[in-house]
Formats: structure tokens, sequence, C-alpha cells
């Protein structure tokens, strides 16, 4: 006899767990709700599975993260983590329940009009907390920076050179002021900026040696070969794409990043405008940062040649084509009189293209070493 799949959609929060199910065409049922916690989550399942033949699960991504996913994997059952802004919304819907939620799960998840995100390992999860940590303190060193700029500011105290520099520092140390008050408002500002910049340095320094027991490692050092890509943006940008074979075409890549205009097009007429933006936001914006290398004239500099030593030649022979072709990309455009940041723009979107390249072709030369080893 075959088996009967039952779709369960599930609406997860911190404390409790939504629980619908849709069987065969029927409307979707609601089957109550649990603690969010493992032991009632293995009673729902089981309690499901005595009940129907299959069982496939579905829960949007969110704040919860993967673990129910994962407890779910390992009782042997399907899960299906989806992508909350591809979910399909009804345009008069105006009514948002977590049972209503859970409802729609199920009933999208039969089907087959969820989209699913993919799913990290214990240990990618691990690096990319701590990629995005770093993040984090550079956000508040930047922070920090602003309010102690506007601080001097508002008492008159320019400084005239670059920022930041050790002669700005320099300068800073010998700030005085009447004040007693001021005087503390500035040293807690200054004492929080070199705390973020110490964090930040220590952070640098474990993600250099996370890299070595990490399996997209080959990935990174690969990307270490293009231009305006050193450790932490490698290494960002391998913990945010993740396996880089999940990708078939470089166009995929593209649109996971939100790089890939937005088109508005009906019958004859066909318009295209911004670009979407719907992406992964933190690879993208050091894609546009990178990207202003490619201004200057193709060049392997002696940092360059240091960084790529690990790669292959083939790696470091895409990585040259990217730069002799994004630089003529870049060119081309400006003096088409399209403005520098959508020429940068546009060369973004392309390197993303030498960077599924490279991906790939790592790919292809691990898949070799392991034949030959076995």
């Amino acid at each position: 006899m075959e088996q009967c799949t039952t779709y369960v959609g599930l609406d997860v929060h911190k404390d409790s767990i939504t629980i619908a199910w849709a069987a065969g065409t029927g409307e979707p049922v609601e089957a109550g709700q649990i603690d969010n916690e493992v032991t009632a989550v293995r009673r729902m399942v089981e309690r499901l599975a005595r009940r129907h033949d299959r069982l496939a699960f579905a829960y949007e991504a969110g704040a919860c993260g993967y673990e129910l996913y994962r407890q779910l994997d390992s009782m042997g059952q399907t899960c299906l983590v989806c992508a909350p802004s591809l979910i399909p919304r009804r345009p008069g819907e105006r009514v948002k329940t977590d049972k209503r939620d859970a409802r729609t799960l199920a009933r999208l998840l039969r089907s087959g009009d969820l989209t699913g995100v993919w799913v990290p390992d214990p240990q990618h999860e691990a690096i990319r907390e701590l990629v995005r940590c770093r993040e984090d303190f550079k956000r508040v060193e930047r922070s920090g920076r602003q309010q102690l700029c506007a601080l001097l500011l508002r008492h008159g105290r320019g400084y005239e050179k670059s920022n930041w520099t050790q002669e700005h520092r320099r300068w800073l140390l010998g700030q005085r002021f009447d004040c007693p008050q001021t005087q503390q408002a500035f040293d807690h500002y200054l004492h929080s900026i070199q705390e973020a910049e110490e964090r930040i340095g220590h952070l640098e320094r474990q993600m250099e040696a996370a890299l070595a027991g990490w399996s997209l490692a080959p990935f990174v050092r690969g990307l270490m070969a293009m231009r305006g890509i050193k450790l932490v943006t490698a290494m960002t940008h391998a913990a945010e794409l993740g396996d880089p074979s999940r990708f078939a075409r470089p166009p995929e890549l593209m649109a996971f990043v939100g790089l890939v205009p937005r088109e508005f097009s009906s019958g004859q007429s066909r318009r295209q405008g911004r670009i979407t933006k719907s992406g992964n936001r933190r690879v993208r914006r050091l894609l546009i940062e990178s990207s202003w290398a490619y201004r200057h004239k193709p060049r392997v500099s002696k940092s360059l040649r240091a960084r790529g030593r690990d790669a292959s030649e083939a790696v470091r022979a895409i990585a040259w084509k990217a730069q002799k072709r994004l630089h003529a990309r870049y060119h081309r455009l400006v003096l088409r009189g399209k403005p520098a940041q959508v020429a940068i723009t546009a060369v973004s979107r392309e390197q993303l293209g030498f960077i599924w390249a490279i991906g790939q072709q790592v790919m292809r030369e691990q898949r070799a070493l392991a034949s030959a080893g076995a």
C-alpha cells in the first residue's frame, strides 16, 4: 500500500510551537501548541508518527535558529526551513495569528510553494557566529569614533588632518578639558574605542586559528587570491554563502546576494530598476567595498602574491582574469557616463561570477584529492 505524506506546519517562537497538519486534499487541521523544548518536540513527533504514515515538517527561518531542524533530522524526519521573505502572501489578508501561520505553512508545504534555506552544519554555524561577532564589534568601534568626534566638535576641537592615524591618536591622548565631567565623558568614549579595537584584533586572530580546521578553508584561501579580498572578507563570504556548490549557476548566486536588477515587464514593455537588495546584506556590502579596488590597473602586488600563495595555479588564473575584466568593465561604464556608484555595483555583480568560478574550481580540486587519496 502506498504511504500518504502528512504535511506539518510549525509556527516557532521562543517559548512555544504552534502545530497544524494537512493530509490529502483537505484543509489543514490545528494540532495545538507545545512548549519549545526537546522533550515536548519528541513527544509531538512520536504522537503524529503513530497516527500518520509519513511526515514532512516546515517552519520559518528566524531567531530560534536550526536546533529544531537538527532534532527532527536526528529523529529521521524530513524538515524544510523556509525563507520568510519568499512565503506567498494573499494581498487581502489582514489577520495574522500563530494558528493561521501554522495552517498556511502546512498548506504551502503540501503544494510545494515554500522555498527552503540552506542549513549550515554546527561547525559552519559556529564560525559564522565568530565572523558576525567581529562585525558587531566593528560597528561598536565605528559608533564610538563618531560619538567621540562629535563631542570634540561640540567643544570646537577639530583635527585638520586625517582621523585615526597614529598622529591623530597622539593628539587625542593630549586633549584636556577644564570641566571634569566633560573630561570623564571624553575618557569613557576613548576607552570604549580602545576596548573595541582590542576585541576586534583578538577576534581576527581567533578567525585565523579557526580557519585551519574548517571544511571551507580551501575556498577561503582561493578567494584571498582575488584583489581587494583579505582574510576577514574571504571568511565572511564563505561563512555567509556556505558551500559554493549549492549554486548551480552564477545568476543564482547574484540573486541570493540581491545584486540583480528589479524588473517590471508586461507585454512588449520591459523596465529594469535598481538592484533588489533582497539577499545577504553582509556579502553585498563587502562586495561593494572590495570592488573599488578594480578601479586601478591590474597588477599582482607583493601582498596579493603572499595572500594567494596557498591557492592553486588555476585559481590564481581566475583571479587574474577577474582583475583584467573588472577593471575594463568599470572604466567602460564610467566612460559611458554612468555614475561611479552604478559602475561599482555592476562590477560587484560580475565579481560574484568569478567568486562562483573559484568556488567550483576549489570543489573540483578537493574532489580530485579525495579520489586520489581513496
